[in-house]
């Protein structure tokens, strides 16, 4: 019985990076000796065990053989008799197929030191081609390490997106590595390579769209500038949606919008200038729903498209414009949520930067207005929203003027 440390924990090694997790294989084991061992089996599809004193992760060698579509179509094998090279190479690219001894000695059965040093990711073998979610990760890994794409692996991955495995993956591991992706430092890398591919019109055509159209060196411009601010997932998606839909200057004549997770309606309150629900917000919607996106991740890039129309209008709209978007935006209820949408702004269009500081006055001093008290005097529903309006646009009217120079 024999242990080595493998993948990202030796990759990240010999780049010089930290090491957060250790993964280990085992080589000449059962899961019977494991477990009188004291290590505590975890692994459903494949024997895995936590180490009893530092709870790391412990799984016997194996070797893998397709079996049906997806990454899940795979039968598994293990026994003492498969041997590290053997685990080692099913694994997707080089500079994850390298262990170490317990000596220290580093095994490189595929040349991943060599690829690592040249920036190179590079496929181990033709079996590369039996699981759809590598082209997510090498998309990934370009995202994170800056990497270029070998031209046979780049070949292999549109042979996997051309055979239709690509339509067979599962939408939450989708997102996943797609959410993961977006929150690495050169988050447009992985969108190129994804694109390369033509994975990307597969499994997000309205993404494809949108790298397609005129907004695509903006968009560039708004990831390097999320990453550097290390925004939430969330904030970047919404970002990502604010290139999404009609263009500037759209109204809808002032019809309600629909909150999508509880289907309260928000309706536009100043003489119809409404902010359109526009398609750009169906776009994204559909997106969210078929890769299964967490609410919060929802809501925000809809948001994100309801209101562009009225941030843009935010630096130099007048109080009514100001109190339409804290409404449009639920902002009084929801101000978090309402600062990550001035934040996606901010990152997908600076020039929006004063509007969000107009916006933050005006919920300050319109948030402070006590409707409680307004609605002990007020004789129906009705006089109570028009009486709560009105205070809330004196409100943001006198915080208008203060902040503005010489008033």
């Amino acid at each position: 019985m024999q242990a080595y440390v493998v993948g990202g924990a030796v990759r990240d090694e010999l780049l010089g990076l930290p090491v957060v997790d250790r993964d280990w294989v085992v080589v000449g084991a059962t899961p019977e000796e494991m477990v009188a061992l004291g290590y505590t089996p975890v692994g459903r599809d494949f024997p895995v065990f936590l180490h009893p004193e530092t709870h790391e992760e412990y799984a016997l060698a194996r070797t893998e053989r397709k079996s049906g579509r997806g990454y899940k179509g795979f039968t598994v094998y293990s026994a003492p008799d498969v041997t590290l090279e053997d685990d080692l190479k099913r694994r997707d690219l080089t500079m994850n197929a390298m262990a170490r001894d317990a000596e220290g000695r580093l095994v490189d059965p595929f040349g991943g030191e060599r690829d690592l040093k040249a920036g190179v990711l590079r496929h181990v073998g033709e079996s590369f081609v039996e699981d759809p979610v590598r082209i997510l990760r090498v998309a990934r890994f370009a995202a994170r390490f800056r990497f270029r794409v070998a031209e046979d692996t780049m070949q292999l991955m549109r042979q996997i997106v051309a055979h239709g495995e690509a339509d067979h993956l599962v939408a939450e591991r989708v997102w996943q590595e797609f959410g993961r992706g977006l929150c690495e430092a050169h988050a447009e890398e992985m969108f190129l390579v994804l694109e390369r591919c033509e994975a990307l019109l597969h499994l997000a055509p309205e993404l494809n769209a949108l790298f397609a159209g005129a907004s695509r060196e903006a968009v560039f411009g708004m990831l390097a500038r999320a990453a550097a601010a290390h925004a939430p997932l969330a904030v970047r998606f919404a970002a990502l949606a604010w290139f999404s839909g009609a263009p500037q200057g759209a109204d809808d004549g002032g019809r309600a919008f629909r909150d999508d997770d509880g289907g309260r309606a928000f309706r536009d309150e100043d003489g119809g200038r409404a902010f359109r629900d526009d398609d750009g917000g169906r776009a994204f919607r559909a997106l969210c729903d078929r890769l299964r996106a967490p609410v919060d991740v929802r809501e925000l890039a809809v948001l994100a498209c309801r209101c562009r129309e009225g941030l843009r209008k935010a630096a130099s709209g007048d109080p009514a414009v100001l109190l339409s978007l804290l409404k449009n935006a639920d902002a009084f209820r929801r101000a978090a949520r309402f600062e990550a949408l001035l934040q996606a702004a901010g990152f997908a269009e600076p020039g929006t930067s004063a509007g969000a500081t107009r916006a933050r006055d005006a919920l300050a001093a319109a948030g402070a207005v006590d409707a409680g008290a307004i609605a002990q005097n007020a004789a129906s529903t009705k006089e109570i929203a028009e009486n709560v309006d009105a205070a809330r646009l004196a409100a943001i009217a006198g915080a208008l003027n203060r902040s503005t120079p010489g008033a």
